[in-house]
């Protein structure tokens, strides 16, 4: 049975850095499509960014050169390296392995 659970969420200041960690088990990440959503309130969830199985990654133009998606094949792992955060960042932030997803995990960017 698979299961993703994301981790790394919390508040930081304006101009911070957060890093958003997602755990497999029961699949392996290099054989999906992976991705990181978020969801804000009263808005549709949306990709933030992908990491497709040959490597290939597509970021949303909101959040280019500012974050960063990759995986950790040894851990199982998918991650999220967010710098430069802005008050326009904060959502649940949910991580995606075609069709799976995990729970989400908030982040709050507020000075």
């Amino acid at each position: 049975q698979a299961q993703l659970v994301e981790s790394g969420g919390g508040l930081v200041q304006p101009g911070g850095s957060l890093t958003l960690s997602c755990v497999a088990s029961g699949i392996r990440l290099i054989f999906y499509r992976t991705a990181w959503y978020r969801q804000m309130p009263g808005r549709e969830r949306e990709l933030v960014a992908q990491l497709g199985r040959d490597g290939h990654t597509t970021y949303a133009d909101s959040v280019k050169g500012r974050f960063t998606i990759s995986r950790d094949s040894s851990k199982n792992t998918l991650d999220l390296q967010m710098k430069n955060l802005k008050s326009d960042d904060s959502a649940v932030y949910y991580c995606h392995a075609f069709p799976h997803w995990g729970q989400g995990t908030r982040v709050t960017v507020s000075s």
